[in-house]
Parts: structure tokens; C-alpha cells; sequence
């Protein structure tokens, strides 16, 4: 992706995550130079990797299969291990319509996708075999707003503003807007996307970026390289 068209998506999804009624927080909008400054004093910020990050899953076709995405907070996976502390992540998510978050179910992350606004949040679902690989003639049960609820292979269940869906490991999904863009929460247990994402494709999480002009904001891609 050009990081002209990086900085293009961030200004549209900072836009709409305020037009919701949500705000980011302050380091959302540090300069790159600033977070170089700052970065002793932020290193959470850094090390749990927070902030912005924008996907096309390396298929260069971000319009049709890609997802914006916004940590707000992050734990440890220590304090995940030893079941006491910062075990919690949360994320704010835009999905426009029709751009696909291919199928994929994470080893230790559990979730909850809730539509904060917008228009219908789809999730195709499907089911595991006992050792957590991809079953495509197996459905299963999630928790919809608390409520357990059954799906069959490959069903997709529509969401409106205000609803929510919990997925466990296993749980394979695949998710996007339909009849527009959505805002979307997540909120899980601590989130690792270097290596807790486990994809039905062979495709990668982050995006190989071509710098055709200096970043609006850092991406959390962007850390190893700016910070250190």
C-alpha cells in the first residue's frame, strides 16, 4: 500500500470514529517526530502495540479485502499466563462495505465484535475439529448479546448497531460491512497479532507499505522501524 493512501484511510477513519461519538486518545495524534520523542515515556504504548494499523492482508487490494484498526489499550501476555493484572485488550475497528476480513480464529484471544455504528456487521462462521484447525462441515454455538446461539457451517449472522457477538478460540469467522461502513468495538483478552492470528489462506496480517510520502501517523508497523 502507498502511504499516501495509508494517510487517505486514517483521516476518513479518524472522521468517522468522531462522528460516532468516540474520541482517541492523545498519542493518536503525536507527529512521527513527536513519538520519536516520546518514546522512552510511552513505551507501553509501543511494546503492547497501540495505536493505529491499517491491513490489506499483503494482497494489495485493501477496497475489497482489508480492515482498519485502532488499539486503544493492550495488556501482557504475563499477566494473561498468570491469570491476575492487565488481561484485557480493546479495539476500534472500521469495516466498510463489502471489504472482507478473510477467515481466520485465534489460538488464545477471546473476543467480543460489537457494531458501535453504522450499517449491518456480517460474520460468516465456522466450526473446528477437536484440535482447533478449520472444519468447513462444522457448525457450532456462540454467545450473541449474552444469548447462546447455534450456527451451521458457513452461516452468516447480521448485526445492527448495538449488537455484539462473542467468538472463542476456534471459533473460525470471517466478517464485513453490508450497506455500508461500520464502526465496530472490540474488546478481548490480551491481543497479540504478530502470531495469534491464524488465517484459513496463506496470507499475511500487515501491510508492505510504499513510502511515497512522509506518514501522517505512525502504524503500529511502523514502531520497530521509526522507535528504535
Amino acid at each position: 500500500m502507498k502511504r499516501s493512501e495509508i494517510n487517505d484511510i486514517l483521516a476518513a477513519a479518524d472522521e468517522m470514529i468522531r462522528r460516532h461519538g468516540c474520541s482517541l486518545p492523545p498519542f493518536a495524534y503525536w507527529s512521527p517526530e513527536a513519538f520519536r520523542a516520546r518514546a522512552g515515556e510511552a513505551r507501553h504504548v509501543v511494546d503492547s502495540r497501540c495505536g493505529w494499523d491499517i491491513t490489506d492482508y499483503g494482497e494489495g487490494r485493501f477496497d475489497e479485502m482489508g480492515l482498519f484498526l485502532f488499539t486503544l489499550r493492550n495488556g501482557r501476555l504475563d499477566d494473561l499466563t498468570a491469570g491476575r493484572g492487565m488481561c484485557y485488550a480493546e479495539k476500534l475497528l472500521i469495516s466498510r462495505q463489502d471489504q472482507l476480513s478473510p477467515l481466520h480464529t485465534h489460538a488464545i484471544k477471546a473476543e467480543d465484535i460489537i457494531n458501535r455504528g453504522g450499517a449491518t456487521m456480517v460474520v460468516e462462521l465456522y466450526g473446528s475439529d477437536v484440535d482447533g484447525a478449520f472444519a468447513e462441515d462444522r457448525g457450532g454455538t456462540v454467545m450473541c448479546d449474552g444469548v447462546v446461539r447455534s450456527f451451521e457451517p458457513g452461516e452468516k449472522l447480521r448485526f445492527a448497531p448495538g449488537e455484539s457477538i462473542t467468538l472463542m478460540p476456534g471459533d473460525w469467522h470471517a466478517f464485513w460491512g453490508e450497506g455500508g461502513d461500520v464502526l465496530i468495538g472490540e474488546v478481548s483478552t490480551v491481543n497479540d497479532d504478530e502470531t495469534d492470528n491464524i488465517f484459513r489462506e496463506k496470507i499475511g496480517r500487515f501491510a508492505t507499505i510504499e513510502e511515497d510520502t512522509d506518514p501522517l501517523h505512525l502504524l503500529v508497523s511502523d514502531y520497530e522501524a521509526w522507535l528504535t
